[in-house]
This record gives C-alpha cells, structure tokens and sequence, in this order.
C-alpha cells in the first residue's frame, strides 16, 4: 500500500482544510437556530424545513454534479462552491424572516453539492493509495468545521447578535483562495493524465451486479439510520439541554461542540481502522455496535448524556469513511458519482429527518423524539449482508 508522498500530501491537506472551512460555513446555519427562533418567531417545524431546504439541494444536486464530473472534470468547480456557500451566509446575516433564512439555507446548500463531489475526487487522486486514509483525512475537515461553527457563532454570534454571523465570510475568502491553488494542481494533474496512454477498460468490479445492488442498498440504509440519529443532535440537541436540564444557549453549543468534536475525530480514525482491518468490522462497530448506548441515554443525567453522546458520536463517524471506500470499490472509476451519492445522501437523509423530527417535536416534546430516535442505529444490523471485499492490510510505516 502506497503512502502518500510529499507531492500529494500536502494537496490532500489543503482538501481537508478546505473541507473544514465549507462545513463551518454550514454549521453556521445550523448554530443560530436557538438565536433566531424567538426573534424571528420561528416553530421547531419551520426550523426543521430549513435544515430540509438546505440539505435537499445539496443531497438532490450532488449525485448529478458527482456522475458529471466523473466523465467532465471541473478542477475550479472547488472555488465557485466555496463562493456560493459565502454568498449565503451573507444572505443569513442579514434575514429578517423566514423566507430570508430559506433562501440562505438554500444558498449554502447549493455550495455544499458542488464541493463535495471534486474535493473526494482530489483527496483520491491525493491518497498515494491509502483511500481509507485519505477519506478520513479530508471527511475530519468538514467534521470538524460542523464542531467549530457552533463554537465560534457561541463566541462570535451569541453576544453580539444576527449580523455578526458576516464575519464568517473571512472563512469564506480563505478558502476560495485555498481552494484555487488545489484546483490549479488538480487541472495540471488532469493534464498529465491526457498525456498518459489511455487504459483498455474500466477495472471490473469485485462482486456480481447483483451482489452490488444488495450492498449498495445495505450502505443506503447505514447511511440513513446514521443521519437520522446525527440529524438530531446538529438541529435539536442543544434544544434538548435547554429543556430537560436548564443548561443555558453557551452551555449547550458548548456541549454541541463536544459531540461534533468527537465525530470529527471518530471520522479520523475509521477509514485509516479500516484500511487496516477492513470495512465490514468498522461499520459493526460503529452503527450496530453503539445502540446500547443510545438506548441508555435518554434516561440519563446531564454529566452521563455529555459522555455517552461524545462516545456514540466518535463510534457512529467512523462508519462514514468506510461507506464511501467500500462503495467506492464495489464501483471502480465511480468516484464522483458514489461520492456524490453518498455525501447528497447523507444530507439529504438528514434534511428529512430534521424536518420529520421538529414535526414530532411540536407535537409531543424533544425528549420523546430524543427517545425514539434511539432506535435508529438497529438498522446497522444490515452489515451481516454486506459482500466482503477486503482482508486486513498491515499498517503503514
């Protein structure tokens, strides 16, 4: 297994980064409910439809952008994405009302789907053939941009009000220029590939058509079972503190930091675990393997409830880079089409399951929610029918 050199790892670097300043970007949005809820006199369902608005026209985009790419590269697509997701914090910082905020979500949405597609692509092109790796490595970016947005909107935002939320439009302009020197490599790595003689077919992939249907199905519903649960604590967890434990707003993006921090770092060690010891044993573990916790939680005090949720959030992330791999091999010379599948997938699973749970939440409470939504990592039970398409490889030096 090939490891990285120092040609690309420092691209692979920069995706990450990159990656950490769009998700931050996003988990703007995400981290202002609790401030305008009340001012703009919005209803946990209204709430729940614009993390919807905003991760539909990521997840509905992505698949298309990813199938396009695959077969028409747009190494500078990295940059017009970045600008997107800045125009609509711009738009954020200044709504007034509902429809302002919707627009914004849908704004940032549309710079998410053109992102994520050609940033899996370069972190791939990146890895020097740790894929596990490399994944990891650019997936903990965004990971742990989603932890800094609610820690930066509570020491930026909560203080000071709305309008603050522009001056994470510095963000924004960092990354248009970091992103314009990844996609000058990417082009002159694209170049370099025309150069090259042209290879006699696509790679064959490793199982049956129909043993990939079942395990792209599989990967689906992991795919969903995992958002759903995530899709709780990135709209209603710090809701859930402040209602069943009287924890103030600082307290509570505090703690919702605390949890996106441990995906972050759950993101980093499960596709470099899975290099290593495989897929299927990192998505038992990390789906499957935490509802016992889950089911525990909602019963728990405050002080047990911030443990558990950084421990389930560490164990449910490292599932994501293994999903992506896995996919990635059962469909070789796929890369932007499973990437964008997965990503758009993912946020959009998570922009119904915020919706459906704000409906729910209006109608009985957040600790009912909290409590049924504990059942979702059963669905991890799914991995037992999953093909196995990898053996465990030695570490790398």
């Amino acid at each position: 297994m090939a490891v990285p050199t120092a040609t690309t790892l420092p691209i692979l670097v920069a995706a990450s980064v990159g990656h950490l300043l769009n998700d931050t970007l996003q988990s703007v949005l995400l981290s202002i409910y609790p401030l305008i809820k009340e001012p703009l006199g919005l209803s946990f369902a209204q709430i729940g439809l614009v993390t919807l608005v905003f991760q539909l026209t990521a997840s509905v985009l992505q698949p298309f952008v990813g199938a396009w790419t695959d077969r028409r590269p747009m190494p500078f697509s990295l940059v017009f994405g970045m600008a997107a997701s800045s125009f609509g914090i711009a738009l954020l910082a200044g709504a007034g009302g509902f429809l302002a905020v919707l627009t914004a979500a849908a704004a940032i949405g549309v710079g998410s789907s053109i992102f994520h597609p050609e940033a899996s692509r370069v972190a791939r092109l990146a890895s020097g053939g740790r894929y596990g790796f490399a994944q990891s490595l650019f997936q903990v970016g965004g990971n742990s941009g989603q932890a800094l947005g609610p820690l930066l909107v509570a020491a930026i935002v909560v203080p000071n009000g709305q309008p603050h939320v522009a001056w994470f439009l510095a963000l924004g302009l960092v990354g248009i220029a970091l992103l314009y020197r990844v996609g000058r490599w990417y082009a002159a790595h694209l170049e370099e590939q025309r150069r090259r003689p042209a290879p006699s077919a696509r790679p064959a992939p490793p199982v049956g058509r129909r043993a990939i249907v079942v395990a792209l199905v599989v990967l689906i519903a992991l795919t969903f079972s995992k958002n759903i649960y995530t899709a709780f604590f990135q709209s209603y967890y710090a809701f859930y503190l402040i209602h069943r434990f009287g924890v103030g707003v600082g307290a509570a993006q505090l703690h919702l930091f605390l949890f996106l921090a441990a995906t972050a770092a759950g993101t980093f060690f499960g596709g470099p675990l899975g290099d290593r010891i495989g897929r299927k044993p990192v998505l038992w573990l990390s789906i499957a393997g935490v509802l016992p916790l889950t089911l525990a939680m909602p019963f728990l005090g405050l002080f047990w409830t911030a443990v558990l949720a950084v421990l389930v959030g560490f164990l449910m992330a490292s599932a994501f880079p293994a999903i992506v791999v896995y996919a990635q091999e059962l469909l070789p010379g796929r890369v932007g089409m499973i990437a964008g599948l997965f990503f758009g997938f993912a946020f959009g699973m998570g922009g119904i399951a915020a919706a459906v749970l704000g409906w729910l939440a209006d109608l009985s409470s957040i600790e009912a929610v909290f409590a049924g939504v504990a059942l979702t990592p059963a669905i991890g039970l799914l991995v037992w029918f999953l093909p196995d398409l990898d053996r465990p490889r030695p570490a790398a030096p």
